[in-house]
């Protein structure tokens, strides 16, 4: 199997049908458990189906309610050929054990897969970068270290940072906002839900790729999918 970077098309393409989702360079499934204890059996049965690559492909978020698995490459800093082979290796293997991915929109799961990034816009990236890459105790993407690039916790647990270039001050505009990035067919059921809960549709210019909203003193949010960005 390659290990050559996909698409976001091909890689989901290749894991949708089970169940898998693509968000942020990272293919998301999450599975019910009735315990704790079924979740760390699930995810032993996981690291078995990856064999020598669980340490470099496999992540796990295990909860009483559920288990949570994410495929990527974490050196090249993204999906390849190989992630798509694990994802259904994983799926067969928890299928054996009566398990099951859940579906990725809000109608059936109270909270789907999805990721979360924060934005800061900004005019000088690299003279503010060092400060956030040290408040926060993040470290450099792995592919890429430069003074306008994204940072990341290096543990993979907290949203990702990146950093929006202005072209003028904006000083009476919110300069920082949230991008949350969903399963692509939870995107429009989450925007709608948004705006009956009093938000604004700022932009839809860029839909289906993200809708920029906001709240009523004008907070904005983007919610995001990988559709469009190939």
């Amino acid at each position: 199997m390659s290990d050559a970077r996909l698409s976001r098309t091909a890689a989901s393409e290749a894991t949708e049908s089970a169940g898998w989702r693509y968000l942020l360079g990272t293919l998301c499934a999450s599975v019910p458990v009735s315990s704790l204890n079924e979740a760390v059996a699930l995810a032993e049965t996981a690291a078995a189906a990856c064999g020598e690559h669980a340490d470099g492909h496999l992540r796990v978020d295990l909860r009483p309610d559920r288990a949570e698995f994410s495929l990527a490459d974490r050196a090249a800093d993204g999906v390849t050929g190989r992630d798509t082979e694990l994802a259904g290796a994983i799926t067969a293997a928890l299928a054996a054990r009566g398990a099951r991915v859940a579906s990725p929109v809000t109608a059936d799961r109270a909270r789907p897969v999805e990721m979360l990034e924060i934005c800061v816009d900004a005019i000088d990236i690299a003279a503010i970068r060092p400060f956030w890459k040290a408040v926060l105790g993040y470290a450099d993407e792995p592919t890429d270290s430069g003074p306008t690039a994204a940072l990341v916790d290096p543990a993979g647990q907290l949203p990702a940072v990146w950093f929006q270039q202005m072209d003028e001050p904006r000083p009476q505009r919110n300069r920082i906002h949230f991008d949350v990035t969903v399963a692509h067919e939870e995107a429009e059921p989450r925007v709608r839900a948004a705006l009956a809960a009093g938000g604004v549709l700022v932009s839809d210019a860029e839909a289906r790729s993200y809708w920029i909203m906001a709240d009523v003193e004008g907070n904005e949010v983007c919610v995001c999918t990988w559709l469009d960005r190939d």
